[in-house]
């Protein structure tokens, strides 16, 4: 790694942490001896970088400090060209705009010998497959997950029999073949996963379920690496 970056991740490590790091944790991070590191926030100091602390103690990013803007390696510059392409696979119209919008500020702020490894980089990203949402608006769903808010769905499964529920909506889970919502079915009293491209109405309504402080979130999670979603069968009705 080379050195300016790595003073530009000693930075970025301290903006992020909650609680002093020290330079034992520093070297861990960065994989490099914690000598290494000591010379490197001497060096940050000297440049008046406000990182406060001592040897053994830990150091801490005083609060207001802004990190120049846009030091990315090129590693990193492919990942953002990358990840914005692989936004339009949802078909999620809003999610896509965002994207594009992240891609222009990017490259304008920048330096023209930069620009080609994001404007034009040398990797190919598929469309998917995945169908289109036409009963359901996916920043409104988006919207009801950040909210907490509950939403009535009406869901057509894989044998075309149509229900009638209310959600709570915990995440989105895309794949290359389907898009879902993972939610708690009121109906079934239970975790389900729902293909969006299955939603044939929904409407985000004004009452919310309790965010449990993740609780409801993290054992979702935890049923999908047991029980990975099968896309021709998501959710059983």
């Amino acid at each position: 790694m080379r050195r300016a970056d790595r003073l530009f991740d000693i930075i970025r490590l301290l903006r992020a942490a909650r609680r002093p790091m020290t330079a034992a944790a520093l070297a861990d991070e960065l994989e490099v001896t914690p000598r290494t590191v000591y010379r490197d926030i001497a060096t940050l100091q000297a440049r008046r970088v406000p990182i406060e602390g001592a040897a053994g103690v830990g150091y801490v990013l005083r609060p207001g400090f802004d990190l120049p803007p846009l030091m990315f390696t090129a590693e990193e510059l492919e990942a953002v060209a990358l990840g914005v392409r692989l936004v339009r696979r949802t078909r999620d119209a809003k999610l896509q705009a965002a994207a594009d919008s992240v891609l222009t500020k990017v490259l304008g702020a920048l330096p023209e010998a930069l620009r080609g490894q994001i404007d034009e980089p040398h990797f190919y990203v598929s469309t998917g497959s995945t169908p289109p949402a036409e009963g359901l608006d996916q920043a409104a769903a988006r919207r009801a997950i950040r909210e907490t808010r509950k939403m009535h769905i009406a869901y057509v499964d894989q044998n075309g029999t149509c229900s009638e529920r209310v959600i709570w909506p915990l995440a989105m889970a895309y794949y290359v073949d389907a898009t879902l919502i993972g939610a708690w079915c009121e109906l079934r009293t239970d975790f389900r996963n729902f293909r969006v491209d299955r939603i044939a109405k929904a409407e985000v309504l004004d009452e919310r379920f309790p965010a449990d402080n993740g609780r409801l979130l993290a054992q979702w999670f935890a049923l999908q690496k047991e029980r990975p979603p099968v896309a021709p069968a998501i959710a059983p009705a």
